[in-house]
């Protein structure tokens, strides 16, 4: 069989060509108000980002012909600005461990020098060198609590009051006995 003449090819390459775009007509025009809306948020997004650009190197050439001035207000203050007079709330860098901030404590006491203590260290309780009690704070030894028995507690209890008697340990293990031996 001989070829086709180069023009009826041209044309039925199109007339199939012109076919398969109909049938593709309904999808097609379904589509067509996505991709509007997508070319036109590309379109939306890319001034943008040029607007940017162009109000950053502006930026850089005010700034290099006028340097700025310390734009910091007279009435700011910032840690670094304050001198640590005596009213700071917290001395010597040591953590509160009372009040709101009792949580995040470090489990050393609150005055600048530690409390005597009634009982040797060799005299601490197993449960005390078994969970390193000496080094918790209030919220890691609020997580352990749930698996201490009520002599557990008990002995954690009167070893607190006999060294350091931090008001906010002694209150979390005097609660928690309570609600364990109510149970």
């Amino acid at each position: 069989m001989a070829t086709a003449p180069y023009g009826v090819r041209l044309l039925v390459g199109a007339a199939v060509t012109a076919i398969e775009e109909t049938r593709k007509l309904p999808q097609t025009i379904l589509m067509y108000p996505m991709t509007v809306a997508s070319q036109v948020a590309h379109l939306v997004m890319k001034v943008q980002q040029d607007v940017a650009d162009l109000v950053i190197r502006g930026d850089e050439t005010l700034e290099s012909i006028f340097p700025p001035k310390d734009e910091q207000p007279e009435w700011a203050t910032f840690d670094e600005d304050v001198d640590d007079g005596p009213s700071a709330p917290v001395t010597d860098g040591e953590r509160r461990t009372e009040g709101r901030f009792a949580l995040f404590s470090d489990g050393e006491p609150d005055t600048a020098e530690p409390e005597p203590q009634d009982t040797a260290p060799g005299e601490a309780p197993e449960i005390v060198t078994e969970l390193d009690y000496e080094s918790l704070t209030l919220a890691q030894l609020r997580a352990r609590l749930n698996t201490l028995s009520v002599a557990d507690l008990e002995a954690l209890l009167s070893y607190e009051e006999a060294t350091k008697a931090r008001a906010p340990f002694q209150t979390l293990l005097a609660n928690r006995i309570t609600r364990a031996s109510a149970k």
